[in-house]
C-alpha cells in the first residue's frame, strides 16, 4: 500500500482536497485531529503538556485551546516544547493507523510534514497550493482572527515555495482552478502507482 502525504500552508485548503479523497474511499488521516485528540485522551502527553504550561492547561478535562494557543504563539521555546511532545506522539499514533488500511494508497494530512520529518514515513508528498493572500483570507474567516495573527502563524510555516518544491505532486486550489479534476487525476496515478509497486 503507498503512504500519501497531502500538506500545504495554513488555509491552503488541504481538508477540501482530502475530503474529495474521502469521497472516492481513500482513508484520511487529519494530523491536526489526531493531535487534538491525543491532547485530551493521552495520559503521559496530558502530563507532560501540564507540566509545560502548567495546571491551567485544562479545564475540566479537555485542553484549554486560548490559553494554549496565547502562550505558545508568543513563546518560541514554549511553542517548540508543545512540538517537541506532540510530533512524536501523533506520528507513532499515524504510523499505526496507517498499518491497519487495506486500500491501494491512504494519505496523512498535516501542515508541518517537513518541519517534523514525517515526510520520510510516506511514499509520496502532495502540496496544496494557495496563494498567500488567499490563505490569509481563508485563515481569517475560518479561525476568526486577525491578519496579524495569521500572519505569526504562517511565519513559523515553512516557505511554501520551499514547501510545493518538496512535493512530487502540487494541487493548485486558489479559487480558480477547479480541484475535483485535479484530485481525481491523481487519484488514477496513485492508483496505478499503487498497483506497480
Amino acid at each position: 500500500m503507498l503512504k500519501v502525504g497531502v500538506t500545504g500552508g495554513i488555509g491552503s485548503g488541504k481538508s477540501t482536497v482530502c475530503q474529495v479523497f474521502r469521497t472516492l474511499g481513500i482513508p484520511v488521516f487529519n494530523a491536526d485531529d489526531a493531535a487534538k485528540w491525543l491532547m485530551e485522551n493521552d495520559a503521559k502527553l496530558i502530563s507532560d503538556i501540564k507540566a509545560l504550561f502548567g495546571e491551567a492547561a485544562y479545564e475540566n478535562s479537555k485542553l484549554n485551546r486560548p490559553f494554549i494557543a496565547s502562550v505558545a504563539f508568543n513563546d518560541r521555546k514554549k511553542l517548540q516544547a508543545l512540538n517537541a511532545l506532540t510530533h512524536p506522539a501523533t506520528i507513532a499514533y499515524g504510523k499505526r493507523w496507517m498499518e491497519i488500511q487495506t486500500t491501494p494508497y491512504a494519505i496523512k494530512e498535516a501542515a508541518l510534514f517537513f518541519e517534523s520529518g514525517s515526510d520520510k514515513e510516506v511514499d509520496i508528498m502532495i502540496g496544496v497550493y494557495a496563494p498567500q493572500e488567499v490563505r490569509i483570507a481563508r485563515a481569517m474567516k475560518r479561525d476568526n482572527i486577525s491578519h496579524e495573527q495569521v500572519l505569526e502563524r504562517l511565519s513559523k510555516q515553512m516557505n511554501e515555495e520551499e514547501k510545493m518544491s518538496r512535493c512530487r505532486y502540487v494541487i493548485t486550489n486558489d479559487d480558480t482552478v477547479a480541484v475535483i479534476p485535479q484530485v481525481l487525476e491523481l487519484h488514477t496515478s496513485l492508483i496505478q502507482l499503487a498497483a506497480e509497486s
